[in-house]
């Protein structure tokens, strides 16, 4: 067995940090994490294994001409501009609905993508992206690499956020998996995962082959200390809230 010593601060990084109304970003994304999203948009970046993801699942489905990245991570300066051009542009209720309050967006820890079909004009707040063809091919396969869509129809009394069928997140596979088989958003899903505390019980999922058991870890004050089997390869979350998330992968 091998220790794990997790500090308070480690709650608010990671793949699973819950970003909304409720709990802001606590970390900046670092520079030396982004990498372009796309070759031939240089200004748009994401972290790099939702990039790598994002590159990998567009090349299967051949839709390099077909579908494009419209927004990736903003820094705080840029989130609070968008804001407040919408705000002048569209008035408060469209805003609120489509735009997150400055330290309170997805974009900003680069996890998240809004997605386009390829056209001449791309409305930058609200792009094209339909449930079918190459857009739904897109779907049909988006779980298997990690992405989540993030803010579904039917979610919004949860998630406070409109309808966005572009918006994906990158949660990683094991968890967007679980997320579309249970028809969970992020927000149900952090809650759901506290019913499996570590060295209790965990949720599973077949995954690439292995299986992935998944579980919750409550954060102490200062510093939290598990014990993990050498030799099972894990990954460690913070979930933006009250703890971690665990996931174990199992042959």
């Amino acid at each position: 067995m091998c220790e794990i010593i997790l500090n308070r601060e480690d709650v608010y990084a990671g793949d699973l940090i819950l970003v909304n109304k409720k709990f802001p970003v606590r970390k900046a994304c670092k520079s030396e994490n982004l990498v372009l999203a796309d070759s031939r948009y240089p200004e748009i970046f994401l972290n790099r294994k939702p990039a790598s993801m994002l590159e990998r699942l567009i090349k299967e489905i051949a839709a390099e001409t077909k579908i494009v990245p419209v927004s990736g991570y903003r820094s705080l300066k840029e989130q609070t501009e968008i804001y407040e051009g919408a705000l002048k542009e569209y008035g408060r209720e469209f805003t609120e609905q489509y735009v997150a309050f400055p330290n309170h967006s997805e974009h900003q820890t680069g996890l998240a993508i809004d997605l386009g079909c390829a056209a001449e004009e791309i409305d930058f707040i609200r792009p094209y992206f339909p449930y079918d063809g190459i857009c739904g091919k897109f779907r049909e396969k988006a779980a298997l690499y990690g992405f989540a869509e993030r803010y579904e129809q039917g979610k919004e009394n949860i998630t406070q956020i409109a309808w966005e069928p572009w918006h994906f997140r990158y949660v990683g596979a094991p968890h967007a998996m679980l997320m579309r088989e249970n028809g969970l958003c992020l927000e149900e899903y952090i809650e759901l995962l506290r019913a499996y505390p570590y060295g209790e019980t965990a949720l599973h999922i077949e995954c690439g082959g292995t299986i992935a058991a998944v579980s919750y870890i409550r954060a102490e004050k200062e510093k939290t200390v598990i014990e993990l089997a050498e030799d099972k390869p894990y990954q460690i979350s913070g979930n933006n809230v009250d703890g971690f998330i665990l996931t174990v992968w199992r042959e």
